[in-house]
């Protein structure tokens, strides 16, 4: 299946309200991705993806432009030890 990746994304802009999480969640799942997002209480949406690398890398960039409503100012990007106790993605 290829190296293993997870990453924390913190996307910060018009974010919350947009339908982000959903659009996210809808590309996660398409690209195989394990997981979830969340809206943050200062206005940013908290992701963490874990997947192929290639299905994760591909995951980040989506987050530069986000759900068509969204204006992305800055997405800052952490990596994480990978898990296995996840089988979905889920918007929290």
């Amino acid at each position: 299946m290829g190296e293993l990746l997870r990453l924390r994304v913190v996307i910060s802009g018009r974010v919350q309200g947009v339908g982000f999480r959903w659009y996210a969640r809808a590309q996660a799942r398409a690209l195989g991705l394990v997981g979830w997002i969340r809206n943050m209480p200062d206005g940013r949406v908290e992701a963490v993806f874990q997947g192929p690398r290639e299905s994760v890398e591909a995951m980040t960039e989506w987050c530069h432009e986000g759900s068509p409503s969204a204006d992305v100012r800055d997405v800052f990007v952490s990596d994480e030890p990978v898990v296995g106790r996840e089988s979905d993605f889920e918007v929290r």
